[in-house]
């Protein structure tokens, strides 16, 4: 049956013959060309899952800290499959993150109770009363753990894979694979430090506050160790990307000395451009998170200032002022970590990138 799309079609493929017995050199380049560019199209939409295994750097250097939230019951992610992270509601890794979660709500309930009563009673000095408070909110982050942490599991599922199918890209267009030299060791530190820390903190706040019992600091344990493992996830994601960051722009700096180097700069901009949705996607899966986490550590350390000041001035210093003092310069060295590292990275993703693609722009 006749039909003009026939037609059309038939015109189309005799053009298309023409030029290419008119230029015969010209069709096996286009061939060629297209059959590459399908390659690499399938190749990265479809990724070997071994290579994906192989070039996740990150994820080998950060498993201590990964598991040691699993442990906790902070973020049930769990590796699938080779270079496959997903989150489940139904898991092994979730149906753990419950038991532990609700073990540790009954005794951190308890403990509340408890301060709770401790701050009705009266003929406390003010500064007893801030302890009150501030070991009150401590405890929040606890309660909000679900809301703030499990509802984004899916969306940090989605930032860990980018990250393992970035490195691999990286690999395919530099031809080296990203290793994050001494990171690992500094992760191990990490997830060391955030526990110690957390229990000397409240060990000294035992011995500085009258009304602190023993058995109350084991509350608190489990909360000032996540506190400080979710800065060192932060300064971790913040460095690792820095990093990068600074080795694409090496990389870009040695494509511009080649004769022609605008294929290499198309692909260096690609990376860059994952690079920052990278960035962006950190931003969607950790922002409840973290967004509850400043918000507290910003009030705790004004009220905790607030109450030392106010006691020095009005008794002068004294022993037990310390710890109002410790528990201030503790929320400041967070705050200053997660601002401080944040910032290096986006200077080094934004400014300092734009600066060199503007000065070959300039200079071609």
């Amino acid at each position: 049956m006749y039909s003009p799309y026939d037609q059309e079609e038939k015109g189309v493929y005799n053009r298309h013959n023409n030029l290419n017995r008119q230029n015969p050199e010209n069709y096996g380049r286009n061939i060629t060309k297209e059959s590459f560019s399908a390659k690499k199209k399938r190749a990265e939409e479809d990724p070997d899952p071994e290579a994906l295994e192989k070039y996740d750097s990150f994820y080998h250097t950060t498993k201590s800290l990964l598991v040691l939230f699993q442990i906790m019951g902070v973020m049930p992610i769990e590796r699938s499959g080779k270079g496959k992270t997903t989150y489940r509601w139904v898991s092994a890794a979730a149906i753990w993150a419950y038991t532990i979660y609700s073990a540790e709500t009954i005794f951190v309930g308890i403990v509340f109770k408890e301060r709770i009563m401790l701050i009705l009673q009266g003929g406390k000095r003010f500064d007893e009363y801030i302890y009150g408070i501030i070991f009150l909110s401590i405890m929040i982050p606890h309660f909000l753990l679900p809301v703030g942490a499990w509802t984004n599991g899916s969306e940090v599922a989605i930032f860990k894979n980018m990250w393992t199918h970035f490195q691999l890209k990286y690999y395919q267009v530099t031809g080296t694979p990203i290793i994050f030299h001494n990171l690992g060791l500094i992760t191990y530190s990490l997830c060391v430090v955030s526990w110690v820390t957390g229990i000397l903190i409240m060990l000294a706040q035992y011995y500085l506050q009258d009304d602190m019992k023993l058995w109350h600091t084991f509350a608190y344990f489990h909360i000032l160790a996540m506190l400080n493992c979710l800065c060192s996830l932060w300064f971790i994601n913040c460095t690792a990307k820095g990093r990068v960051a600074g080795w694409l722009a090496r990389n870009v700096e040695d494509a511009l000395k080649l004769p022609n180097p605008a294929d290499r700069l198309a692909d260096y901009r690609d990376l860059w451009v994952d690079l920052s949705h990278m960035m962006q996607q950190l931003g969607r899966a950790y922002c409840g998170m973290y967004g509850l986490y400043c918000i507290l550590i910003l009030l705790t350390t004004i009220v905790a200032t607030y109450g030392c000041l106010t006691e020095i001035l009005d008794h002068g210093f004294s022993f037990k002022e310390t710890g109002l003092f410790l528990i201030a310069f503790y929320c400041l060295t967070l705050l200053y970590i997660i601002c401080n590292e944040a910032h290096h990275a986006s200077r080094k993703m934004g400014p300092e990138f734009k600066d060199l693609c503007s000065t070959y722009t300039s200079q071609h």
